[in-house]
């Protein structure tokens, strides 16, 4: 219990870590864009500005620069049709609902964007419910909106988190992910462990939320680099987390149905060769080997020259129906990886040993 406790502590900690610069442009950035709006703009309540610098920053992942445009413009559309509409029906609650519906309506017709129709949304119940009497005008709103947006993208830009941690601390999760089945798989075969290879298959078909984790942190990163100048020296390093981004979620549907065809394996009559399950292991340890490089910067030669010695394995032979499509599902899995590593699909595919003609087929 002690321990696990342990492992959670240290996982809250090592997010913190990665949100906290996130979470210093929220502060930071919502106070200037308060200070401006009051000060620079003269607006006496301008809480849309650093409303804005918070949907804007935010503290997850995600496009920034689309969320400033939505946002800027969502409000703009539920300020306008709040500030028309109670000026003639004025205000009560079924005045908020003909506000409301009205403004995400047009919202929905013009951009079905969840940010902008919800923004559109909260501005028309603002504008409606809380201000139509304190005579700031829409004007004012929208120019406050645009204020904490513009400041968002300076806090990203002059206190940025780091784009390359972000890409690799979720690529890592990814190809942790992948080595983890490989290796379940392995060990699975090896026991003839049909419940091993059950955990195996249960862990593979879990393993999408972190692929797509990594795609928006992937995102974010690019869009940092950028805005910012202060990372424009790491869009080099960040390219190759780019090329390995596609072929790695490949790799992954691959290793799901290799564990499903494994579960299946282990109930047939000749069970695959412990071949087999050595072959997965030096996949998943160069699964590991490609986490490692990337995440040092540098060109992965390493794990590019470990799934190069598994593709020229010969295969093993007097395998069941099963163990061809693991073989089948392995292969792929080595060319994907290859093509993280930089390998273009055709030299990854031509490093593969050849399939040799069935024995007990004839040549006519």
């Amino acid at each position: 219990m002690r321990t696990r406790l342990s492992d959670h502590v240290r996982e809250r900690l090592s997010t913190f870590g990665l949100m906290a610069p996130s979470i210093a442009q929220c502060a930071v950035g919502a106070g200037i864009a308060w200070i401006i709006a009051m000060e620079l703009l003269g607006h006496p309540h301008p809480f849309f500005a650093p409303i804005s610098v918070l949907i804007c920053v935010g503290v997850g992942l995600g496009q920034r620069l689309r969320r400033v445009a939505e946002l800027v413009i969502g409000v703009s559309l539920g300020v306008g049709v709040g500030d028309l509409l109670v000026g003639w029906i004025g205000s009560g609650a079924w005045q908020i609902a003909l506000v409301v519906a009205l403004a995400m309506t047009v919202a929905v017709l013009l951009n079905s964007g969840a940010l902008f129709v919800a923004q559109a949304g909260s501005s028309a119940v603002l504008v409606a419910a809380l201000l139509p009497g304190e005579g700031a005008g829409g004007l004012d709103r929208m120019a406050d909106a645009l204020t904490g947006g513009v400041i968002g993208i300076a806090a990203v830009a002059l206190l940025p988190a780091s784009p390359f941690t972000i890409a690799a601390k979720h690529l890592s999760g990814v190809l942790d992910a992948l080595s983890t089945v490989m290796e379940q798989a392995a060990e699975a075969i090896e026991k003839r462990d049909v419940d091993l290879a059950a955990e195996a298959l249960e862990e593979a078909r879990t393993t999408q939320a972190a692929v797509e984790e990594f795609e928006a942190a992937l995102e974010t990163s690019k869009e940092i680099t950028m805005i910012s100048p202060l990372h424009w020296h790491r869009r080099a390093a960040l390219a190759r987390y780019e090329t390995a981004a596609v072929p790695v979620d490949l790799a992954l549907r691959n290793a799901r149905v290799l564990a499903r065809r494994t579960l299946a394996a282990l109930g047939e009559a000749s069970p695959p060769p412990a071949a087999l399950a050595e072959a997965m292991r030096e996949v998943s340890e160069a699964a590991l080997l490609l986490q490692l490089e990337l995440g040092a910067g540098r060109e992965p030669a390493l794990a590019r020259q470990a799934l190069l010695a598994v593709a020229a394995r010969e295969r093993p032979e007097g395998l069941g129906f099963s163990a061809h499509v693991i073989i089948a599902q392995l292969r792929s899995v080595v060319v994907d990886l290859l093509q993280a590593t930089g390998m273009e699909h055709e030299a990854a595919t031509e490093a593969l040993t050849p399939l040799d003609e069935p024995r007990d087929r004839q040549p006519r």
